[in-house]
């Protein structure tokens, strides 16, 4: 898998102008608290100890990204695709799961 390096800054921008594709993104450590996300396609991408506090990331694909040590307080995963997510070190427990295309994950 090839990564893709684009700073948070340009991620806003690019979803604010209507792109939705973000497949394979590095965003390690990112700050995206609060932000909406919705129906992005973030797919293959690495978010490990992303700050994703608040973050609406509804019905968003998410298929085989990295959320290792993540923090997801209060993150709006309703219908997003959770296929193969590596969800290691992370406390879902005030996580919104609800209608989850997939729950199956690795760890």
């Amino acid at each position: 898998m090839n990564s893709k390096l684009m700073n948070t800054k340009e991620l806003l921008s690019r979803y604010a102008a209507g792109q939705r594709d973000f497949q394979n993104l590095n965003l390690v450590a990112a700050n995206l608290r609060n932000v909406n996300l919705s129906g992005a396609n973030l797919s293959g991408a690495n978010l490990a100890k992303a700050n994703l506090t608040g973050t609406n990331l509804s019905c968003a694909n998410l298929t085989g990204t990295v959320l290792k040590g993540a923090v997801l307080l209060n993150t709006n995963l309703t219908r997003a695709n959770l296929a193969k997510v590596d969800l290691a070190e992370v406390d879902l427990s005030k996580t919104n799961l609800r209608g989850n295309l997939s729950t199956k994950t690795v760890s």
